[in-house]
C-alpha cells in the first residue's frame, strides 16, 4: 500500500522522466528513503489525453526499486509505445498520468477466476501475449468473459483462443495511482 505522499512522489518522478525524455535529456531519480518506493514491483504507466489512451508501457517484474522502474516506464510510455507517435513537448501539459503497481501473476483457468474491478489479465498463446490492466474492464463495463476475449484480441488472437489447451491465463491486481486533475 502506497501512502498519499509516496504516490505523489511517484507521479512527480513519472512526469519529470517524461519531460526529460521528450527533451532528450537523461534522468536518474535521486534515491528515496521510503521503503515502499524501494520495493521491487512491476508497474505500468498509462498516459491519457482528453480521456483517450496516449501511451502505456510496463513490466510485471522489476530488478530495480519501484521509483526507478516508474521513471523508466513513464519515459517508455511517452516515446516507445508502438501504437502511438512519441509524445511532443506541447502535449506534455495535456496528459493525465496513471501508475498501476502490480501484484505477482497468478495462473487461472478462465473467467470464473476473474473479479472485475480487482483483476487484470495477462494471456500467452505461442508467441502472442496480451495484457489488460484491472481498470480497463471497469472503464468499458465489461463482464469477465468479455474482458478475457478482449485480452485475446489485444494479443492478436481470436476472441476465444483463451480456451486453447496451450493458452496460459494469469490474473493480477494493481494499486492505481492517478493524478488528481481534470485532464482525463
Amino acid at each position: 500500500m502506497i501512502t498519499d505522499t509516496a504516490a505523489q512522489v511517484l507521479l512527480n518522478i513519472a512526469r519529470t522522466a517524461i519531460a526529460h525524455e521528450i527533451n532528450q535529456q537523461s534522468f536518474n531519480p535521486p534515491p528515496r528513503e521510503e521503503q515502499s518506493l524501494n520495493e521491487r514491483a512491476g508497474c505500468f504507466v498509462t498516459l491519457k489525453m482528453n480521456g483517450q489512451l496516449r501511451g502505456c508501457i510496463g513490466n510485471f517484474q522489476s530488478r530495480r526499486p519501484l521509483f526507478q522502474e516508474v521513471a523508466l516506464m513513464a519515459a517508455a510510455a511517452a516515446t516507445q509505445d508502438p501504437r502511438f507517435s512519441p509524445l511532443t513537448k506541447p502535449e506534455l501539459d495535456q496528459i493525465h498520468l496513471e501508475i498501476t503497481i502490480l501484484s505477482p501473476l497468478e495462473k487461472i483457468s478462465g473467467p470464473d477466476d476473474i473479479t472485475i474491478g480487482e483483476h487484470g489479465i495477462y494471456l500467452e498463446h505461442g508467441i502472442n501475449r496480451g495484457v489488460l490492466l484491472p481498470q480497463v474492464a471497469t472503464e468499458h463495463q465489461w463482464d469477465a468473459l468479455t474482458f478475457l476475449r478482449q485480452t485475446c484480441n489485444k494479443a492478436g488472437l481470436s476472441a476465444d483462443m483463451w480456451q486453447a489447451p496451450d493458452a496460459e491465463i494469469y490474473r493480477f491486481s494493481g494499486e492505481i495511482i492517478a493524478e488528481k486533475n481534470n485532464l482525463d
